[in-house]
C-alpha cells in the first residue's frame, strides 16, 4: 500500500495546555481540604492536590515537608530530578496558621527560599472564610474569628468537626481575594506586613483561578 506523500506522522501536540497540578499541604483536616476541594470543583482546568499534614500543625514542619516535595519532584530550581513538559507550571504551596505557633516567619522564608508558596492566615483560617462573607480588619484571636465565622455560617462548628458550604463560599471567592489584598495593604502601611489580621490565601486563589480561565 503507497505512504501517503507530505504527510506528517509526528505525535499532534495537544490542542490545550495540561491541568495545572497544585499540590497543598494545609494543617486543617476538615475546613482547609473541604474549601479547597469545593474550589478545585468549580474551576476547569486545575488539579488541586490535598496533603494534611498530621499533628500540631507547625509552621515550619509544613514548611519543611512542602519543600522536600518540592525538591524531591523537581519542582524548585536545585532539584536533581528533572521536570517534564507536563509538570513545568505545577506549584507547590503551604498553608498554616500563625496563630501562636513559632518559626512563622521562618518558615515563611523558608518557602520562599524554596520556590514554594506560602499562603498563610493570621491568626487562623476562618479570617479567609470570613472575607467571603464582610470585609472585616479587626486583630481577634481564633477563638473569636470561628465564632463571628459561625455567626455568618451557622452551619460551621469546629468542634463537632463540621465545615461550612465550601461551594457557596467560593462563589464569593474574587471578593474575598479584594478585601484580603486591601487588608495586606494596610498592614503593610502599619510596617508588619503579616501582622493581624492579614491572610496570604488569595494570592494562591487568584494564581489557581487566572491559569484557569485563561488556559
Amino acid at each position: 500500500m503507497a505512504r501517503n506523500k507530505g504527510r506528517d506522522l509526528r505525535r499532534a501536540r495537544p490542542s490545550r495546555e495540561p491541568k495545572r497540578k497544585y499540590t497543598l499541604f494545609c494543617e486543617g483536616m476538615n475546613t482547609e481540604p473541604a474549601y479547597f476541594r469545593a474550589l478545585g470543583r468549580s474551576l476547569a482546568n486545575s488539579l488541586i492536590v490535598i496533603e494534611t499534614v498530621p499533628g500540631v500543625g507547625v509552621p515550619m514542619t509544613i514548611a519543611k515537608q512542602a519543600v522536600e516535595y518540592a525538591t524531591e519532584n523537581g519542582l524548585r530550581p536545585r532539584s536533581r530530578k528533572k521536570k517534564d513538559s507536563f509538570e513545568e507550571g505545577d506549584e507547590v504551596w503551604a498553608v498554616f496558621d500563625r496563630d501562636d505557633h513559632p518559626l512563622y516567619r521562618e518558615a515563611i522564608q523558608n518557602c520562599e527560599s524554596s520556590n514554594v508558596g506560602v499562603a498563610y492566615s493570621n491568626p487562623c483560617f476562618e479570617l479567609w472564610l470570613i472575607l467571603h462573607e464582610v470585609d472585616f480588619d479587626a486583630p481577634d484571636g481564633r477563638r473569636d474569628l470561628q465564632k463571628r465565622f459561625g455567626l455568618l455560617r451557622p452551619e460551621y462548628d469546629p468542634d463537632a468537626g463540621k465545615t461550612p458550604d465550601c461551594d457557596d463560599l467560593v462563589t464569593r471567592v474574587a471578593i474575598a481575594e479584594e478585601r484580603a489584598e486591601r487588608q495586606l495593604a494596610r498592614r503593610v502601611e502599619e510596617g508588619n506586613a503579616s501582622g493581624p489580621p492579614s491572610t496570604t490565601v488569595g494570592t494562591l486563589t487568584r494564581r489557581i483561578r487566572t491559569f484557569s480561565e485563561d488556559a
